[in-house]
């Protein structure tokens, strides 16, 4: 309030003073030399106080403006809340203030990002580094053997065999971790197209038809040829693989897995059904964590990262997956593609 007092003074003075300097000129043939004289010293007086008092406000205002900036930096920096944060003066310090406290809330965020994403990466890396052990200590312990001992024919064939599978666990789990890696490094590069959803189906059935003949499993699918769904076919035929896979393994012998597409308004669902062990609804959104890997599901092969691609891949092209299931009576994996 004084600062807008003192503008608001020293304009009027100055009005008056140009007042006085216009009429003193209209009447300059009118009044004495001696007092113009007198009239001008006092003007000429008046005007050089009115600059320097001018010239004062302004050092007066500029040192306050600059103080308070600094003031509002250091409680920034120092993380303490702004004493005179004033969001809704229209004047120079509050527009400045709020630039400086938007810039500080970005850096922020970007702080906090680039502290969870490292804390993403070291997560990371110590999952790999525990998933690659079991493997790796594996095969060193039958390469020790073989060295190390002389053996029949049949046992070096039996531990080559041994070899032979935990090499090939080791390569998968390596696929699946440059694949989760480009998932959430977000070079996983999409392309989707509006193409025949069976045949995509059909795809992802051919990656498990192997391993559910040996289990006696049944498959089938029920799925208009003439649909088609704009999505990538590549990776969507991963995704519902993967689902396939775990219901193949978590399916008993003789039992049925069935797909079966339903258009909907805005979405096209897709159901994977199985008469697999079942899932407790406490763990449905665990299921598709990274790693995870539920107490029955341990002796399985696998390495938990299925169901967490699916996830990520249908995710990333505008859709979602669930999941219903009853522990002992099978699962059915929903998954929603935008029509």
């Amino acid at each position: 309030m004084k600062e807008t007092r003192l503008t608001g003074f020293c304009r009027r003075l100055l009005f008056a003073l140009a007042f006085c300097a216009g009429a003193a000129g209209i009447f300059f043939g009118y009044i004495p030399e001696e007092v113009i004289r007198s009239f001008l010293f006092v003007f000429c007086g008046a005007a050089v106080v009115t600059t320097a008092l001018w010239a004062v406000w302004q050092s007066r205002m500029l040192s306050d403006f600059s103080n308070d900036i600094c003031e509002t930096a250091d409680a920034l920096m120092e993380g303490r809340e702004l004493q005179n944060f004033s969001p809704y003066e229209e004047t120079a310090f509050s527009k400045v203030q709020e630039k400086l406290l938007r810039y500080y809330e970005k850096m922020r965020e970007e702080r906090q990002q680039s502290i969870q994403d490292k804390q993403t990466i070291q997560e990371l890396v110590s999952d790999i580094s525990h998933q690659v052990k079991t493997p790796t200590a594996n095969i060193r312990m039958i390469t020790d053997i073989l060295s190390e001992h002389e053996l029949s024919r049949e046992k070096q064939s039996e531990f080559l065999d041994l070899m032979t599978v935990q090499t090939s666990k080791l390569d998968f789990l390596m696929q699946s971790l440059i694949k989760m890696s480009r998932l959430e490094t977000g070079t996983f590069v999409l392309h989707p197209e509006d193409t025949r959803l069976n045949d995509t189906i059909a795809r992802a059935m051919s990656t498990v038809l192997a391993k559910a003949e040996k289990k006696h499993i049944r498959l089938s699918a029920d799925c208009d040829s003439r649909l088609t769904v704009k999505h990538d076919p590549k990776w969507t035929a991963e995704a519902i693989g993967n689902i396939l896979d775990n219901a193949v393994k978590y399916t008993p012998e003789g039992g049925t897995i069935c797909v079966s597409v339903r258009p909907w308004q805005f979405y096209t669902r897709i159901d994977i059904s199985d008469t697999g062990i079942g899932i407790e609804e406490k763990n449905y959104n665990a299921v598709f964590q990274r790693f995870y890997r539920a107490e029955e599901a341990a002796a399985k092969e696998g390495v938990g990262l299925g169901l967490y691609l699916a996830r990520g891949i249908i995710t990333r092209q505008n859709g979602y997956i669930t999941v219903k299931s009853k522990k002992g009576e099978g699962s059915t994996f929903s998954v929603f593609l935008l029509s």
